[in-house]
């Protein structure tokens, strides 16, 4: 079983644009996270993205954020074919483009904090101008043309600060975010190497040290960062993960719980019941029978 984590090559590739039919490609697409940030816009049909543990049903002519490091998938609601345009990109590559306004990175960081909406209507997508950013910025990656990467740059700083400005309408205080996000204590990178390890004891202590910080440091930086405690991230991601063997594999309980890191298999099915409000085996059935 492949690690959640999917690299991006943020040096040569800091934006990536792609059309996604479900009818050529592989699909569903599986639980996993990345580092860029990734907007998706549904074409045709009925998406089911799920985004850390909460679905959303995406429907023609809607559009949907996820936000760095956030665990997803997507899935069909009704079984039926879909076409989605999709774009990702590294938040960190947008600086600051005034003195005021604050980073990309920030910003997303500040307003995942605040719970802001992620889910996008089709009339709201359509005041965003969504399809014709999508389509322009898909057709822009495919024809190598001077200014490429400034006009994509262009198109994605647009759809960011729409969504934006509909988040400052919906009571977001976009005075309380930091101008910048350049201090990261360096928790984003480790959460590559937990993601690795997730199948082994790992210890907070030995994370902390892999960061250079004492373990009350760590803790208070991380939390700062996830919203949670460490211990509490990797308990998450190591549900994502034994989600993943049970809608893909046919593989026992004892098996998954052995691959995900839980102590044995009852402490797997207390931890999944707690996260999930079901038992493990309750969560295949259910999604066997929707189809999911």
């Amino acid at each position: 079983m492949s690690s959640l984590f999917e690299k991006q090559d943020s040096l040569n590739s800091p934006i990536e644009t792609f059309i996604f039919d479900t009818e050529k490609m592989s699909f569903p697409v599986k639980p996993h996270w990345h580092y860029f940030a990734e907007f998706i816009y549904v074409i045709n049909g009925k998406a089911a993205v799920t985004c850390d543990g909460i679905q959303y049903d995406v429907s023609e002519g809607e559009f949907i954020i996820l936000y760095p490091s956030a665990v997803h998938s997507i899935m069909s609601t009704d079984g039926k074919p879909i076409l989605f345009a999709g774009l990702k990109f590294d938040p960190a590559k947008f600086q600051n483009s005034s003195s005021y306004a604050p980073s990309v990175t920030a910003v997303f960081r500040y307003a995942r904090s605040k719970d802001m909406k992620i889910h996008f209507s089709s009339s709201e997508s359509e005041e965003l101008n969504c399809r014709e950013i999508f389509f322009d910025c898909v057709k822009e990656t495919e024809h190598y043309l001077y200014g490429r990467d400034i006009i994509l740059r262009a198109q994605i700083y647009r759809l960011i600060f729409g969504i934006v400005r509909k988040w400052i309408a919906s009571g977001l205080d976009i005075n309380g975010c930091p101008a910048s996000s350049a201090d990261v204590f360096g928790i984003e990178n480790i959460a590559e190497y937990i993601d690795s390890c997730l199948d082994e004891n790992i210890r907070v202590t030995d994370i902390a040290d892999k960061c250079h910080m004492s373990y009350s440091g760590f803790a208070v930086k991380f939390r700062e960062q996830y919203g949670m405690s460490c211990k509490e991230y990797i308990e998450r991601m190591r549900i994502f993960k034994a989600e993943e063997y049970l809608l893909f594999t046919d593989h026992d309980l004892t098996f998954i719980s052995q691959q995900t890191g839980f102590s044995d298999c009852s402490h797997f099915i207390r931890s999944f019941k707690r996260q999930r409000g079901l038992t493990p085996k309750q969560f295949r059935m259910s999604k066997k029978r929707s189809g999911g």
